[in-house]
C-alpha cells in the first residue's frame, strides 16, 4: 500500500521550549481570575457581543449543549451563567471570527503547518470550506461536497468493509450517531472505534460486569446532598470545573469531601464562586476534607485497604457497617470477597499504595461515618493495567456497605467529552449487543455483520499492518488523542484514504494517508437549517440525561454542513440502492431519526414528545431501583488481585494530564494556571527528592524514555519541575507525552491504553 506523499509533517508538536514563568500553585480555584481570563478569550476570538449571546444560551433549557465536558446540569432552576472557564475558552473557539479558510491552505503546505504548534493550529479559526489533499500533493485544496462524497464513496467501494475504519469523537450528536452506525452495519462492518475506547471504557466494563449496567448510578441532586463525596483519580478543578458549585453545595449540606490523588490539585482545595459577591472578592469556600496522596497505580491496594477497615469496623461493632440484609438480598460473592481480603497483608497494602494504614483508615473513617457515599472517578483510575479491576473494587465496596441503588449514594463515572456517553447509547461500539442488532435489522430490513470489530488499539494495529485502507473519523483529533505518537503516525499513512470531519484545525489533518479530506461541519453554537427549517439534536450528560441542544448563531460559513447532513449525504453516496434507508428525507428533519431512535433504542419511548420537556428526561437506570441487569439478576461482588507495576531501579511512574488551558486535545493557550505553570507546555512534574536523587535542578531541560517490554520511546526537551506529589511518580501533559505510551500498553479486558502508568527513566538532555 502506498505511503502518504507528506513524510515531513511531525506528528509531535514543535520540540522547543518557550520562556517559562514559575509560580505558587494558587490556594483556591476559580474566582474573579478565572471569570477576567474568560472574558479575554471571549473578547479575544469571537468579541464580546457575539461571545456572551453564545454564553447565555450554554448549557439552559432550549440553548445548546457546552462543546466541552459532559457534566450535567441542574434539573431545576439554572443560572444565566451555566458555564465554566473551560466552556468559555471552548465556545470561544468555536464562535472565532477566525477562519481557516482556503488562502490559509495555499499559503502553507502540510510541512509548513505541522511545524505550528497545536495552539496555533486550533487558533487559525474555523474551517469554510471541504478541503482534499491530492496524492503526492503538498498543499490541501478545495472541493465540492459532492465530489467529496463521490470520492469516499468512490473508495469504500473499492475496499472491504473490514478494511474501513469509522471512528467517532463524543462530541457527535445522538442523531449523527445513531446514523452513522447504521450506515457504517450496512456497509457490512463493525469497525466502530471511538474515544471511549481511550478513557471510560474501563468504566463501563466494571460496572457492567458488576451492576449490569455500565453507566453511573446517582444524579446531580444526589451529589449535592449526600453525606460524603470521595472524588478519585480526577482533577475537577481542570476537568469538570462545574462540578465544584455542586461539591460547593455538598459542603454546605454539611457532606463531606476526600481527594484521592498523586498530586495535591488547587480544584478540590477551596472553590471561589464566580457568580456570588463573596466568590469574586475572593472568599473560597473549602472543599476537601482529606486529601490521600495515593501513589500512582496505587488506587486498587488503597480501595482493598479501605474494604478492610469496613470488615474491621463491622467486626467490632456487629451489624453497624455491612448491610447484610443488602448483601443477602441483592448480590453474589460476599464470601469470596471476605476470604481474599482476610489474606492480604496491610504492609503488601501501604507499600503498593504509598500510604500509610493510618492514611487509610483516616479515609476509611469518613466514608463509613457517612450515612450516603458516592464515589466520583475519572481517567485517574480508567487508564491503568488494572483499571477495570479498581473500578469493580470500588463496587465492592458500595455493595459492601449498601451504598448503592438508594438516594444520595452510588457510583458516579466522570465522562469527559459531552456526549460520549451518547454515542455508546445510539451504538457506536465495535461490540455491539445482539438485542441492539435484532432491533436494528428488524427498523431498517438488513441483516447486521456479527462479527466484532476494532476498538482504537486494534484499529491503530490494523491500519499500521496494512490491513486497513480508509479511515474515517466523525470528530476528535484522533493522532493526538491516541497513544505512541509515532507508530500512530505510520498507520495512518499507510491508508489509501483518510478523512477528517471537523471545526477546526488540527494536527491529524497532517498525518494523513496517501488521499485525505477535511470535511468542515456546524458547531453546537450555530444555527442548523435543512430547507429553511432549524434542526436541533441530542445529546445524554454523565447522569444519562437525554436533552436537546440547539444553535442560534449564523454559522462561521455558508458551505458548512451538520454533522446529521455528512452522514446521510455519505451513506446515500456510497450504499446507493443497496440501502432503502431515506437518507435524505432524514438529512432534512431530524425528527425522523428520533422515529428511528425510539423503535430502536430502550429508554426513548415517546422521543419526540419527551425531549421539548425542559431539561430533557432520565434514561431508564435499573440499579437506582437496586433492579440488576446481570445473568442472574444479582449484583456481583468480584475478587481483584493486586498486580503491581515492577519498577527497576532509577525508574518512575508517569501519568498524562492536562492543564488548565485545554480540553481533552485542544489547546487554548500554553498557561496551567492552577500549577503555577505560565508561557509553557514541555514541562515534567517530579517530587523533588526524586530530582535531588537524579541531580536535575528545577528547570533543567530533560529527556524522557518510556520502557515497555523491553522497547524504549523517547520525549525529548522537557523543563523539570518540582511539584508535591509522591516519590516514584512524574506527570506531563498530553498530547506532547503521549510519544511516551506504548502502543501495546492496554488495561487488561477494556485494552485501554495505559496513559496513567507509564515506566520511564529521565535524563539531562542530550541537545
Amino acid at each position: 500500500m502506498a505511503a502518504s506523499q507528506s513524510p515531513t509533517a511531525d506528528p509531535e508538536p514543535p520540540r522547543k521550549l518557550l520562556r517559562l514563568t514559575q509560580s505558587v500553585p494558587p490556594e483556591k480555584a476559580v474566582g474573579a481570575t478565572a471569570v477576567l481570563n474568560s472574558m479575554r478569550h471571549v473578547q479575544a476570538q469571537s468579541g464580546l457581543a457575539r461571545g456572551t449571546k453564545a454564553l447565555l444560551r450554554a448549557n439552559q433549557k432550549g440553548g445548546f449543549d457546552c462543546p466541552s465536558c459532559a457534566w450535567p446540569d441542574p434539573d431545576d432552576e439554572r443560572s444565566s451563567f451555566e458555564f465554566c472557564e473551560n466552556g468559555a475558552k471552548a465556545i470561544a473557539t468555536e464562535t472565532t471570527r477566525k477562519r481557516a479558510d482556503r488562502e490559509l491552505f495555499a499559503q502553507n503546505s502540510i510541512a509548513d503547518l505541522a511545524a505550528w504548534s497545536d495552539f496555533e493550529l486550533n487558533d487559525a479559526g474555523r474551517l469554510t470550506e471541504p478541503m482534499v489533499l491530492d496524492a503526492g500533493a503538498t498543499h490541501y485544496r478545495p472541493i465540492g461536497w459532492d465530489d467529496a462524497f463521490a470520492l469516499i464513496a468512490e473508495e469504500l467501494n473499492a475496499t472491504d468493509p473490514n478494511e474501513a475504519i469509522f471512528y467517532t469523537s463524543g462530541r457527535a450528536s445522538n442523531e449523527a450517531a445513531f446514523l452513522y452506525q447504521l450506515f457504517v452495519r450496512q456497509f457490512g462492518t463493525n469497525n466502530l472505534p471511538d474515544c471511549s475506547n481511550m478513557c471510560h471504557e474501563s468504566s463501563g466494563a466494571a460496572l457492567k460486569m458488576t451492576i449490569g449496567i455500565g453507566k453511573g448510578t446517582v444524579t446531580l441532586d444526589d451529589i449535592e446532598h449526600t453525606d460524603c463525596v470521595m472524588v478519585i483519580g480526577q482533577n475537577p478543578g481542570t476537568n469538570h470545573p462545574r462540578m465544584l458549585t455542586s461539591l460547593e453545595k455538598t459542603v454546605q449540606h454539611g457532606g463531606r469531601i476526600v481527594s484521592v490523588n498523586p498530586l495535591l490539585e488547587t480544584g478540590v482545595k477551596a472553590f471561589a464562586h464566580p457568580q456570588k459577591i463573596s466568590g469574586l472578592l475572593g472568599k473560597a469556600t473549602p472543599l476537601q476534607s482529606l486529601h490521600v496522596p495515593v501513589r500512582i497505580n496505587g488506587d486498587l491496594p488503597f480501595v482493598k485497604g479501605l474494604l478492610k477497615c469496613v470488615l474491621a469496623a463491622e467486626s467490632a461493632n456487629p451489624g453497624s457497617v455491612v448491610d447484610r440484609t443488602f448483601i443477602e438480598q441483592h448480590t453474589e460473592g460476599y464470601e469470596a470477597l471476605v476470604a481474599d481480603l482476610e489474606h492480604i497483608s496491610w504492609e503488601d497494602i501501604a507499600h503498593q499504595s504509598g500510604l500509610t494504614k493510618n492514611q487509610i483508615q483516616e479515609a476509611a473513617e469518613v466514608f463509613i461515618g457517612a450515612k450516603e457515599a458516592i464515589t466520583c472517578w475519572a481517567m485517574g483510575l480508567t487508564q491503568h493495567h488494572n483499571a477495570v479491576e479498581t473500578i469493580q473494587e470500588l463496587v465492592n465496596l458500595h455493595l459492601l456497605t449498601g451504598k448503592i441503588g438508594r438516594p444520595r449514594s452510588g457510583l458516579c463515572p466522570v465522562r469527559g467529552h459531552s456526549n460520549v456517553q451518547g454515542d455508546r447509547t445510539m451504538g457506536i461500539w465495535e461490540r455491539p449487543p445482539e438485542p441492539f442488532l435484532k432491533k436494528l435489522d428488524q427498523e431498517f430490513g438488513f441483516k447486521s455483520p456479527r462479527e466484532f470489530g476494532y476498538d482504537t488499539v486494534e484499529a491503530i494495529e490494523a491500519m499500521h499492518e496494512g490491513k486497513a485502507r480508509v479511515f474515517f473519523a466523525l470528530g476528535g483529533n484522533f493522532l493526538s488523542a491516541a497513544p505512541d505518537t509515532h507508530f500512530t503516525a505510520e498507520a495512518l499513512r499507510k491508508c489509501a484514504l483518510t478523512v477528517q470531519v471537523s471545526t477546526k484545525l488540527n494536527r491529524s489533518h497532517l498525518i494523513t494517508g496517501q488521499r485525505a479530506l477535511i470535511l468542515p461541519c456546524l458547531g453546537r453554537t450555530e444555527t442548523d437549517l435543512r430547507n429553511g427549517q432549524p434542526q436541533f439534536v441530542t445529546v445524554e450528560n454523565s447522569m444519562g440525561v437525554v436533552h436537546s441542544s440547539e444553535g442560534r448563531l449564523d454559522p462561521a460559513s455558508s458551505d458548512l454542513l451538520s454533522e446529521v447532513a455528512i452522514v446521510c449525504c455519505l451513506a446515500a453516496a456510497t450504499l446507493g440502492e443497496r440501502s432503502t434507508v431515506p437518507w435524505a428525507d432524514m438529512a432534512q428533519d431530524y425528527n425522523l431519526i428520533r422515529e428511528r431512535i425510539e423503535r430502536v433504542v430502550p429508554g426513548f419511548d415517546k422521543f419526540n414528545l419527551r425531549i421539548h420537556q425542559p431539561g430533557g428526561f432520565y434514561l431508564p437506570n435499573g440499579v437506582k431501583e437496586r433492579r440488576w441487569d446481570t445473568k442472574n439478576g444479582k449484583a456481583r461482588f468480584t475478587v481483584n488481585t493486586l498486580n503491581p507495576l515492577r519498577l527497576e531501579a532509577g525508574q518512575l511512574l508517569l501519568q498524562t494530564f492536562r492543564s488548565h488551558d485545554q480540553f481533552n486535545t485542544t489547546i487554548y493557550g500554553n498557561n496551567d494556571r492552577y500549577r503555577g505553570i505560565a508561557n509553557e507546555r514541555r514541562v515534567i512534574f517530579l517530587n523533588r527528592e526524586d530530582m535531588r536523587e537524579r541531580g536535575i535542578e528545577p528547570q533543567q531541560p530533560v529527556d524522557i524514555t518510556s520502557h515497555f517490554h523491553g522497547e524504549t520511546r523517547t520525549a525529548e526537551l522537557f523543563l523539570a519541575i518540582p511539584y508535591e506529589t509522591p516519590r516514584g511518580c512524574a506527570a506531563a501533559y498530553y498530547p506532547e507525552a503521549n510519544v511516551l505510551v506504548p502502543i501495546h500498553a492496554t488495561a487488561n479486558i477494556s485494552q485501554t491504553p495505559t496513559s496513567k502508568s507509564i515506566v520511564i527513566t529521565i535524563a539531562p538532555h542530550a541537545g
